[in-house]
């Protein structure tokens, strides 16, 4: 969860208060009284009052605001079924003999799983529908047109849906990189590599699809800074690199009195360049103020941000990436980087890497039990520089001593890896 949740009085009949995070805060809630606010917030809220609409939220985050305490018998809307007391079970009767009346909402049923091939195919076509979607978007927020929200949530959702279905037909198309798209591609690789992230974590799918539009939307306000920034060659100047952080606000401005926006992203998108230790901005918050969504996607961003191609940069290999996180352990999360690096594996799935038998080979999936051995596609004999035969191999399961030498990029054997993906794993 992201944070932890107190339920802190039931009282008779329909009066219930509630404490709960700002990130759950809704409008139509009535808010009895601030539990919890920064102790650097210069500005102590007392008031009492029904939250009308996403506006007042992001005033109360601006403030500070923590945890309040909402009186649901003065609300508009009913008490989240996780705060309600559990039902007590009649001794007399099985649970399956209870009346239809008390049986609770049948719940979602569970997403279907399906294999890397089946569901590439289907990934692959939303992946390049995506792709011009969002460069359509982006182009059209520069030039000051209005944010279009549900298309996002809807792009969001269905990354989410296929992650569900099978977390690596995804999280291999977030390895084509594109050094004339990273702005929009940066949008639907954090998206992927969130809801890789959150499912692994075990997170409920309706809070991963929440997750994923705050990775989607969190560095959406680049689109409102001068472009001749944003694509610089050279290393930013001072004034620049001021110029740069604006995009928070920016951010904030673009989203701000959308419906569909939740505190929790507005959070993800006011906090994810927060760091650990103080470091980060807008506001320098540091340890337990900053939430674990915010913590989540400033792993994420880092990580798309290094290992993406960019006017000014050639992408970093992901391992390099991870050992970059693992590092600078007092900027990030460590327990939440240990958690990324397992999660995605020494050699991210779509990366192509080198074996100790003169092949390259494209990994498809982790080994959690061995994460130096991962499951592979062999396709390349580099000693005869000329493709062979697909085979795949499993290097934890393999007699011989296979291993993978070191991951490399596609250029370097002037391979398309878009190409080569659809080639391989398209049935």
């Amino acid at each position: 969860m992201i944070q932890t949740m107190l339920v802190s009085n039931l009282l008779k009949y329909a009066v219930m208060l509630v404490s709960l995070p700002i990130s759950e805060l809704q409008p139509g809630m009535f808010v009895d009284s601030v539990c919890k606010q920064r102790s650097d917030a210069k500005i102590k809220i007392k008031s009492r009052g029904m939250v009308r609409d996403q506006s007042i939220i992001a005033q109360l985050l601006s403030k500070g605001v923590m945890e309040l305490k909402i009186d649901f018998s003065q609300s508009d809307i009913e008490v989240p079924e996780k705060y309600r007391p559990a039902p007590k079970q009649e001794e007399s009767k099985a649970p399956e003999e209870a009346p239809r009346s008390a049986t609770k909402k049948k719940a979602k049923p569970a997403v279907a799983e399906k294999s890397l091939e089946q569901e590439f195919a289907k990934a692959t076509q939303q992946f390049d529908q995506h792709s011009q979607q969002l460069k359509t978007l982006y182009n059209d927020l520069t030039i000051g047109a209005k944010l279009d929200v549900s298309l996002l949530n809807q792009v969001s959702n269905e990354i989410v849906d296929s992650v569900l279905r099978n977390s690596n037909a995804m999280a291999i198309l977030s390895r084509i990189k594109d050094k004339d798209g990273y702005n929009w591609r940066h949008m639907i690789n954090c998206t992927i590599l969130m809801s890789v992230f959150a499912k692994y974590l075990g997170i409920k799918n309706e809070q991963i699809q929440q997750l994923a539009l705050g990775a989607m939307l969190h560095d959406v306000g680049h689109t409102k800074l001068p472009q001749g920034i944003i694509n610089k060659t050279d290393n930013l100047n001072e004034l620049e690199f001021k110029a740069l952080k604006k995009h928070v606000v920016q951010s904030l401005g673009l989203v701000k009195g959308e419906s569909g926006i939740s505190p929790l992203v507005m959070d993800m998108i006011l906090n994810h360049h927060e760091r650990v230790d103080g470091s980060g901005y807008p506001r320098g918050l540091s340890g337990s103020k900053i939430s674990k969504p915010a913590r989540m996607m400033a792993i994420v961003d880092v990580y798309d941000a290094m290992t993406s191609e960019r006017p000014h940069q050639n992408g970093e290999e992901p391992i390099h990436a991870l050992r970059y996180l693992l590092a600078n352990k007092d900027q990030f999360d460590a327990q939440l980087v240990q958690k990324f690096i397992k999660c995605l594996g020494v050699h991210p799935v779509g990366t192509i890497v080198r074996l100790t038998n003169d092949r390259l080979a494209l990994v498809l999936e982790g080994n959690k039990l061995s994460p130096m051995k991962p499951k592979v596609k062999v396709f390349y004999n580099t000693k005869h520089k000329h493709h062979i035969t697909g085979k795949e191999l499993d290097l934890h399961t393999v007699e011989s001593e296979i291993k993978v030498v070191a991951s490399v990029r596609p250029s370097d054997y002037e391979l398309n890896l878009s190409r080569l993906l659809k080639s391989h794993l398209l049935i």
